[in-house]
């Protein structure tokens, strides 16, 4: 036999390389002569190993390498002169699109059916079907693969169908039906899938081994033999005179026992790292005494690690198998564990180990399965210009031209909401043609002058006519007053942005549509946006429309919503990878592409459980034993491949574990793979190895701290006296007595709040809108005692809300709800309707105080009611909670004792002067307390009038205070208790930074 393998300790391509220099795997190949190297073959799994072999043999010497191939050959150059030389061409291949696409609507009608009903608690979407044809495609590759037919799953149904549930009956029932569909559908079309292809070139390069080498040396070389096919290519080039195999990895040191246990599937041997191995062995009819170790010497390393991960009856004997404390530090020198707390941490601390080793002059891989980990250590990276790119490329979902068009389809299906159209303008290569600079100087138009603190109609045309109401002034009170110039480039603008959109909005108004159809209308909207910018992803994006595009009306039909997941699934398996050049002594690498390399330092990260090895999940179609009965392999396979990978990545001289205590928002894990390592090693070691790795957590916590953190102050600006405002508002002397800060902001900054952008109207809106139909209900002086009243009511009602088209739905719900409020409203007013001579409803008010210099008091009455004994009431509706009892008897909420010291001063337009008999709080809404009156509770030994005096003395001595003298304004001095809400200015009087240090939350 001439099986060999090198283990894990030993890099694997350089060992590869000495091996064939000193004539180890030659055979007794004559190496006298000049140009012998060049007679050898050696054949690789990837592209990245052909390269790296390369470049070890240009580092030992020499001018000439080896013939260096892959598994399957060189598609373009070689098979056509490949014996047997009159073999057909084989047929092109079936893209993974092309049978989404396909397949997809094969489920989608067996969902429709009673069958598929059956199959589903509710009605699969769209995106929904194409990811489950996606997976039923994985299982025919698998099938493929494993060389099994849908025979075999039919074969199963008879023994297993008994203890099946009504799913996976069903399930079988239409992999019947698919499984025989597509192949025809391949032979309709003349192609094959990639896996089928990927077996005959495998086989045919099998049959033509003998004939192409004969007695020249040939060596298969990284190969697990994981895949039948491949498994054939191994036995035909190690049945050659001169062939030889190289296994990574197999552990030479198992008993023929060991071997046998790994090759019992009642074991459940499959999640093992030497399960691959040993099957590949078994088909070549070898044993573990046949397999030749070739690395110079052995290594703590390599035992601790196939100790650690030996199959678990072997764990029982691990007390007998520790190594001695001298072999265990040897074992684990030049090894840490990194256990942040986060993935963010975690992506630092690794981007700084990977950093220290560039400086030192070492090279860097860093292993992770997890592509959004990838993409965080890229970015850290970028902090020191160390430029490197993820091998397996970003997902065109995911990709710059992805995310534009994603947002391009938000804004379509959002119909033209703010927010989505200000991300799409705020996005650099939403360029439609014109130079960036414009496009951002009307953005920042379009979010003042129409957006901020206006709410539009859906689609353009809504927010053409906030245009028009700017321009005209029709618009109260706008963040910015737009000029002509400006409304017309902004006319211009929309213009742009409505062309640009036409296709996909075409597309929604139809009842259907395809998966061409929504790929054709996205690229023109997205070459439309993007006209002038060179954005990454540009041309794979094309390339994916182009080829949707070639498939025509193959897919499902589905309406055209919840589109973005459609195009997420529709996407899936498309790759952006960069054509830059960066740094050649770093790189990320996938578990596949990290294969066989041996770096200086390498880091293995993301290794939680599902994220390192993933979720042994079988898939929607069939359950772990329906695959096992079919002779499929287990979904554990996965996890044998992933613990093989990371016991090869153990073997590097420098290595660094890394994994993360939370993912996301949720508590997380260690891989399985790590606990059984520091479970060996032991808990004293495994202390040590977090204690190396914590050296970067450290650091990385560090990298973005300061020194010491000194708290802010509470502001308390002192501006000169005449820059202090002269008039206020009832409700802002509440703010001057809570928070004079806030007034200082206002009025002497002039800043002015602005509404959130794109805010949808909430339930204090709809409160606010029923306070307006009440308050319009009187103005207009209708009767509550009419038998009409309701319908009065309900009428404002329809008019108030108009204005809610962007939430259609919920504002009808609200207005049916207004019905309930409307009689209660009237049986409130009914009931005191006797004691009430005539009502007035936002009363506007002006109270001139004399003090060192005059001050103004403006204010708004919500109601103010003449009653019959000649006294007034005065009515405060709330949306919120009323103020309580306390805060009432201390003085803390003045407005409506000063509107009734305005009312007998006769300061309210339209009321005579007169004394307040009743201040009342009313709360609108539909719930217990709608309607429910409150009344004003004031301090003991004050009736209504005389604690209006009391507030107006206390109020006039705050107005002196803080605005006629050199006093400094401090924030949130009398705050509300318990307050949840941020107020207008806290953010900029930094009150998250001070009030905290002061007490509990809010406190001052």
């Amino acid at each position: 036999m001439s099986i060999f393998s090198v283990a894990p300790h030993s890099p694997f391509l350089p060992t590869l390389a000495d091996r064939i220099l000193d004539g180890t795997l030659l055979g007794g190949w004559d190496r006298s002569q000049a140009f012998w190297l060049t007679d050898v073959t050696v054949i690789l799994p990837t592209q990245r190993a052909r390269l790296a072999l390369a470049e070890a043999f240009r580092q030992r010497g020499g001018g000439f390498l080896p013939d260096i191939r892959t598994f399957g050959g060189e598609v373009e150059d070689e098979e056509p002169f490949l014996p047997p030389f009159d073999a057909p061409v084989l047929p092109p291949a079936a893209s993974g699109l092309e049978r989404r696409l396909v397949l997809s609507r094969l489920v989608g009608a067996w969902a429709a059916t009673e069958q598929g009903k059956q199959a589903f608690s509710t009605p699969p979407t769209a995106g929904e079907i194409l990811s489950m044809a996606e997976s039923l495609g994985e299982l025919i590759d698998d099938l493929t693969t494993e060389e099994r037919t849908a025979g075999d799953l039919r074969a199963i149904v008879d023994q297993v169908e008994s203890n099946l549930g009504a799913y996976w009956q069903q399930t079988l029932r239409f992999l019947e039906i698919a499984l025989r569909f597509w192949p025809e559908h391949l032979d309709k079309h003349g192609r094959r899938d990639s896996a089928a292809l990927r077996t005959m070139r495998l086989d045919r390069q099998a049959a033509a081994a003998p004939l192409l080498y004969g007695d020249r040396p040939v060596i298969a070389a990284g190969s697990t033999g994981s895949i039948p096919a491949t498994a054939r290519l191994l036995a035909a080039i190690q049945r050659l005179p001169r062939g030889a195999l190289v296994l990574p990895g197999f552990d030479t040191t198992m008993t023929q026992a060991d071997h046998s246990a790994l090759l019992g599937d009642a074991n459940n041997p499959h999640g093992h790292p030497q399960y691959g191995l040993s099957k590949l062995l078994r088909g070549l009819g070898a044993g573990v005494g046949d397999v030749i170790e070739v690395a110079d010497r052995p290594s703590p390393r390599t035992d601790l690690v196939r100790r650690a991960l030996a199959p678990t009856p072997q764990t029982a004997v691990w007390f007998e198998q520790r190594l001695s404390p001298e072999a265990l530090a040897s074992a684990t020198a030049g090894m840490s564990i990194l256990a942040a707390r986060t993935q963010d941490e975690e992506a630092r601390a690794v981007a700084l180990a990977a950093r220290q080793a560039l400086v030192e002059g070492k090279t860097v891989g860093i292993v992770t399965p997890d592509r959004n980990l990838a993409r965080r250590i890229a970015a850290e990276l970028g902090r020191w210009d160390i430029r490197v790119d993820d091998a397996a490329g970003a997902p065109l979902y995911q990709s710059a031209a992805g995310r534009l068009v994603r947002e391009i389809l938000a804004l379509v299906g959002g119909g033209c909401a703010a927010l989505d159209l200000m991300a799409l303008l705020r996005n650099r290569a939403a360029l439609f043609g014109r130079p960036r600079a414009e496009i951002a100087r009307l953005a920042d138009l379009l979010e003042l002058g129409l957006l901020r603190g206006q709410r539009s109609s859906p689609g353009l045309a809504g927010i053409r006519s906030l245009l028009a109401a700017n321009l005209d002034g029709t618009t109260a009170h706008p963040a910015l007053r737009l000029n002509p110039e400006n409304g017309a480039a902004l006319a211009d603008l929309l213009d742009w942005v409505e062309a640009a959109l036409a296709p996909l909005v075409t597309l929604h108004e139809m009842p259907q549509t395809t998966a061409a159809g929504l790929a054709s209308a996205l690229l023109a909207a997205f070459v439309a946006v993007a006209d002038g910018a060179d954005i990454p992803g540009r041309r794979e994006l094309e390339a994916w429309a182009n080829e949707l595009d070639g498939h025509g009306e193959r897919g499902l039909p589905f309406a055209p919503n919840d589109l973005d997941a459609v195009l997420r699934a529709l996407m899936t398996g498309f790759q952006v990878r960069t054509l830059e050049t960066r740094r050649t002594d770093i790189a990320i690498w996938g578990q596949l592409e990290a294969r066989l390399q041996s770096p200086d330092l390498l880091i293995l990260a993301a290794l939680n459980e599902d994220k390192w090895p993933e979720p042994a999940d079988p898939g929607p179609w069939l359950s772990r034993g329906m695959r096992l009965a079919a002779g499929l392999e287990p979904p554990e396979r996965r996890h044998g491949l992933a613990a093989h990978d990371f016991a090869q990545g153990l073997g590097n001289r420098e290595v660094l574990l890394a994994f993360s205590e939370r993912i996301g928002t949720s508590p997380a894990i260690p891989s399985r793979l790590v606990q059984r390592l520091e479970a060996f090693a032991g808990e004293a070691c495994a202390r040590q190895l977090r204690a190396s790795g914590a050296s970067w957590c450290a650091q990385a916590r560090a990298l973005d701290a300061v020194p010491a953190v000194v708290p802010a102050m509470r502001p308390a600006p002192n501006p000169s006296v005449d820059l202090r405002p002269r008039k206020l508002s009832v409700t802002e002397v509440e703010t001057l007595m809570r928070s004079p800060y806030d007034l200082y902001a206002k009025h002497v900054l002039g800043l002015r709040p602005m509404d959130a952008l794109g805010s949808p109207p909430d339930a204090r809106e709809r409160g606010t809108i029923i306070h307006d139909i009440f308050a319009q209900f009187v103005i207009d002086g209708h009767d509550v005692t009419a038998p009409d009243a309701i319908a009065v009511l309900n009428d404002i009602a329809r008019e108030k809300f108009a204005g809610l088209d962007s939430i259609a739905e919920r504002r009808d719900i609200w207005l049916r709800r207004f019905d309930t409020a409307a009689r209660q409203f009237l049986d409130w007013e009914r009931e005191r309707n006797a004691d009430i001579r005539q009502r007035h409803a936002e009363i506007d008010g002006e109270w001139m105080l004399q003090l060192k210099e005059p001050i103004r008091i403006t204010g708004r009455a919500d109601r103010v009611d003449e009653r019959l004994d000649g006294l007034l009431e005065i009515i405060d509706f709330k949306t919120g909670t009323p103020p309580n009892k306390s805060a009432m008897q201390a003085f803390e909420v003045p407005q409506l004792l000063l509107e009734a010291q305005m009312a007998r001063a006769g300061a309210l337009q339209g009321v005579r002067p007169a004394d307040t008999a009743a201040l009342t709080y009313v709360k609108v809404g539909l719930g217990p307390d709608a309607f429910t009156p409150k009344p004003f509770v004031p301090a003991e030994g004050h009736d209504l009038m005389s604690a209006a005096d009391e507030l107006g003395r206390r109020a006039q001595a705050h107005l002196e205070y803080f605005l006629l003298r050199q006093t400094p304004m401090p924030s949130r001095l009398l705050p509300l208790p318990g307050q949840r809400f941020a107020g207008p200015y806290d953010h900029l009087a930094r009150v998250a930074e001070w009030s905290a240090m002061d007490g509990t939350e809010g406190e001052g």
